[in-house]
């Protein structure tokens, strides 16, 4: 069977991500730091305690599955997010932002990309609508997305002859537990945010193009502009 590593897969974007993962017959192993509340189970889903933060032991597990696995698919999905004037920020949030957005994809992509030339493999990166704008009330979370979207055009017109595909994923305000540490959440009606199967869909249609067919970005929007303020 086909292996599929992901990050982030304990809730939200990352859970549905895993069952589309799960759907598409790929073995999953899906990285997260709890997985107590999850409510997913499938045969081949074989969740993966990590916190991504610790780079030694997370490319540690990814370096044993590569030795066991047939690796065709690396979802780069975990991302963490801290937002309010760059002056209030502080080293410790600025540096895990830098980590756990650009420095673990680009390291994981590193260490897996000689399986995925062999395999013809997928390297999707989850990077947000706000690569593509100014970010006056979130300025380091939005260099850290626009890295990682640099990061992608970059290596797939690196590794493109080789057969591998690599996709940049830009999602607008989604429902999901991301903006806990903000003082901002998504509007309340529905056209105001996506939802995260919303956003996990597009993966089935990556997946599933004709060999020599690839979707380099996908940008992601709901009908209207609107947030809340919390409190």
């Amino acid at each position: 069977m086909k292996a599929a590593i992901i990050t982030g897969a304990s809730s939200g974007i990352g859970l549905e991500i895993s069952k589309v993962l799960v759907k598409n017959q790929y073995k999953v192993f899906g990285f997260g730091r709890d997985f107590s509340g999850m409510d997913f189970k499938a045969e081949n889903f074989i969740p993966v305690n990590c916190d991504v933060m610790n780079t030694s032991d997370l490319c540690n597990k990814i370096k044993k599955i590569r030795k066991e696995e047939e690796i065709h698919v690396l979802v780069n999905n975990a991302g963490v997010g801290y937002f309010g004037p760059h002056e209030e920020q502080n080293t410790k949030k600025i540096q895990e932002m830098v980590t756990v957005n650009l420095e673990v994809p680009m390291v994981l992509s590193q260490i897996l990309l000689r399986d995925l030339k062999k395999n013809s493999g997928y390297v999707i990166n989850i990077s947000s609508v706000t690569a593509k704008k100014t970010n006056t009330h979130g300025c380091a979370y939005g260099a850290t997305k626009a890295g990682l979207t640099s990061f992608s055009q970059s290596l797939f017109d690196e590794v493109r002859k080789y057969g591998v595909k690599v996709t940049a994923i830009h999602p607008d305000m989604t429902k999901s537990n991301f903006y806990r540490n903000a003082d901002f959440c998504e509007g309340e009606k529905e056209d105001t945010y996506l939802l995260a199967k919303e956003v996990a869909a597009t993966i089935d249609m990556i997946l599933n193009q004709r060999e020599g067919s690839v979707i380099s970005e996908i940008t992601l929007q709901p009908q209207r502009h609107q947030i809340a303020k919390k409190g």
